[in-house]
């Protein structure tokens, strides 16, 4: 039992890993922009995100979440099966 709970915790702890490089690697254009994005929590195989600064206020924040964000994240970590905002 125990041995199964240290895995699991290490494989969520990876996958914040994976899912923080890539919102590193967005961050970028958010920031053009005069926004940004925190990681809140990865449950299972969903990605809680909050846009902040001019993205969080932004009548296309929600696009920006799921074409932009989701799609980096879900192109380049499998595990990850869907993307929300808080």
């Amino acid at each position: 039992m125990w041995i199964v709970e240290v895995n699991h915790r290490m494989e969520v702890i990876e996958l914040k890993e994976k899912v923080e490089a890539v919102l590193e690697q967005v961050r970028p254009h958010l920031e053009a922009d005069g926004g940004d994005v925190q990681l809140v929590s990865v449950e299972g195989g969903i990605v809680k995100l909050k846009l902040l600064g001019a993205s969080g206020s932004c009548p296309s924040s929600t696009m920006t979440l799921k074409m932009g964000i989701g799609r980096a994240l879900k192109e380049k970590i499998p595990a990850v099966e869907s993307v929300e905002q808080v």
